[in-house]
C-alpha cells in the first residue's frame, strides 16, 4: 500500500516469531501458591507484569508469543496465559486473543516438596504415589460436582426457584473444563513411571493430555506419549541438576521428533529464553536432526501444541505478521536480531537500540558523575545504591523502548 515501509533486508535471514511454550517472566508477585496442594483457581492472566524488562530483552531474542505458567509446587496449580510480546503496552494487551485456555500440573520432587528443606513435611503429598492420589481425588470430585451442576441445569425454571443449586467452587470449575475438554493440561514432568501414570489417569476420566513439559525421560516412552496424542516440550541439554533428572539425555528431543510426537524445545528460564535459536540448533548436535524441524521445535510446533499454529508459527499468508530478521541463520550460535516484529509492528530494531543506548548511557554517566561530585563534598544522597541500581536497570532499558 502506499506508504508502506520498506525495509531492505538483502543477505539477511527472515524467520517466524519464537514461541516461547514454557516461561515465566513478566508475573508479579511470584509463580506459585504454594500454601495448597491443589489452586486451580489461581490465574497467572491476573499478575502480568506488562512492563517487565525481560519482555524487551526477549525481543532481541526474537521472541513474540510466551505461554506464562504457573510453577510447579502444586501437583494441580494454577491458570497459565497466553501473551504476544507487546512489551510496553497495557498488560490486558499483552493477552493473546486467540488462546485457549491452558493449566499446570505437576509431577515428581517439586510437588512432594523433597528439594524444599526440613521444615516441608506437612503438606499433602509427601511421596510420588501421594501425587497421584490426589490428582485422582481431585478429579473424582470434580466429576460429582459436575453431576450436580448437570442435574440442576436440567430441572424447569419453576423448579430452579425452589432448588438451591450447587455451591460453587472456582477449583473444580477448572477442573470440570478438563473434563468437557475445554482446558488444556500442561503437565510438569521428568521420570517415565510418572508420565505413564498420568496418561493412565487422563484416560481413566476420559480426557487427553495437550503437553508433557520437561518430560526429561519422555524418550523412553514415546510410543506411549504418541499413541496418546501428547506433546513435549522440552530443555535442550539440561541434566544432572536434581536427581529425578539423572537419566536425561540432551537426545530427548530429537528422539521425540523421529518418533513422531510433536516436540517444542522451551526456555523455563528468563536468560535462555533470549537465545532459543541456540538451543533449537542443538537439536542438530544432539541427534543430527535437519534445520528445518530444528527451527520448528522454537516456531511451529510450540504453535501446534498451543492450539494457535491458525493464526501464527509459521510465514504463511493470513497468519499474524511475527517475523524476525537476522543477520545470519537462526541456527549460527553467533546469529543476531535486526528486526522483530509483533502483528507487523516493528518492536525492536537494532540499530536505534544501538544509537538510543550510546545517548543514555551518556546521560547516566553524567548523573553518576554529579553524585559522586555530592559524595565528595560530603553531601552524599540517600540511598545511593539504590538509584545507581534503577539508573542501571530500569533508566536505560525502559528509554530504549522504540515506542517511548
Amino acid at each position: 500500500p502506499p506508504g508502506t515501509i520498506i525495509l531492505d533486508v538483502s543477505g539477511k535471514h527472515v524467520t517466524p516469531g519464537i514461541i516461547d511454550e514454557h516461561s515465566h517472566i513478566a508475573i508479579r508477585g511470584g509463580v506459585n501458591e504454594s500454601g495448597w496442594a491443589i489452586s486451580s483457581e489461581v490465574r497467572i492472566s491476573d499478575v502480568i507484569r506488562a512492563h517487565d524488562v525481560n519482555l524487551f530483552r526477549q525481543l532481541a531474542g526474537g521472541v513474540t508469543t510466551l505461554h506464562l505458567l504457573h510453577g510447579s509446587a502444586n501437583p494441580i496449580g494454577g491458570q497459565t496465559a497466553l501473551i504476544k510480546n507487546r512489551w510496553g503496552f497495557f498488560y490486558d494487551s499483552l493477552l493473546y486473543e486467540h488462546a485457549s485456555p491452558f493449566i499446570k500440573f505437576a509431577l515428581g520432587e517439586n510437588v512432594k516438596q523433597s528439594n524444599w528443606g526440613d521444615k516441608y513435611t506437612i503438606r499433602f503429598p509427601q511421596t510420588r504415589m501421594g501425587v497421584e492420589q490426589i490428582i485422582e481425588d481431585a478429579f473424582i470430585q470434580a466429576t460429582a460436582y459436575k453431576k450436580a451442576w448437570d442435574s440442576w441445569q436440567k430441572l424447569k425454571p419453576k423448579q430452579k426457584r425452589t432448588t438451591i443449586p450447587p455451591r460453587k467452587y472456582l477449583r473444580w470449575d477448572a477442573l470440570v473444563e478438563i473434563l468437557e475438554h475445554k482446558r488444556f493440561i500442561t503437565c510438569h514432568s521428568y521420570v517415565q513411571s510418572e508420565i505413564t501414570m498420568m496418561l493412565r489417569l487422563a484416560e481413566k476420566f476420559g480426557f487427553k493430555l495437550n503437553t508433557f513439559t520437561h518430560g526429561l525421560e519422555a524418550y523412553k516412552v514415546a510410543d506411549k506419549i504418541r499413541e496418546h496424542g501428547a506433546n513435549v516440550s522440552t530443555f535442550s541439554d539440561w541434566w544432572a541438576y536434581k536427581y529425578e533428572v539423572i537419566e536425561a539425555t540432551p537426545y530427548n528431543a530429537t528422539l521425540c521428533v523421529k518418533m513422531g510426537i510433536n516436540t517444542a524445545i522451551n526456555s523455563d528460564d528468563a536468560e535462555m529464553g533470549r537465545r532459543l535459536n541456540q538451543e533449537a540448533a542443538k537439536t542438530i548436535l544432539y541427534g543430527n536432526l535437519d534445520s528445518i524441524n530444528a527451527l520448528r521445535t522454537i516456531t511451529l510446533y510450540p504453535a501446534r501444541m498451543l492450539h494457535i499454529d491458525k493464526w501464527t508459527g509459521s510465514l504463511t499468508p493470513g497468519k499474524d505478521a511475527d517475523i524476525v530478521i537476522w543477520d545470519k541463520s537462526p541456527l549460527d550460535v553467533t546469529a543476531k536480531v535486526i528486526y522483530t516484529f509483533v502483528d507487523g509492528r516493528m518492536m525492536f530494531n537494532r540499530y536505534e537500540y544501538q544509537k538510543k543506548r550510546a545517548l543514555i548511557n551518556k546521560e547516566r554517566n553524567h548523573i553518576i558523575d554529579l553524585m559522586r561530585k555530592e559524595i565528595a563534598k560530603g553531601t552524599q544522597p540517600k540511598n545511593l545504591q539504590n538509584v545507581e541500581y534503577w539508573l542501571l536497570d530500569n533508566y536505560t532499558n525502559y528509554t530504549c523502548h522504540p515506542y517511548r
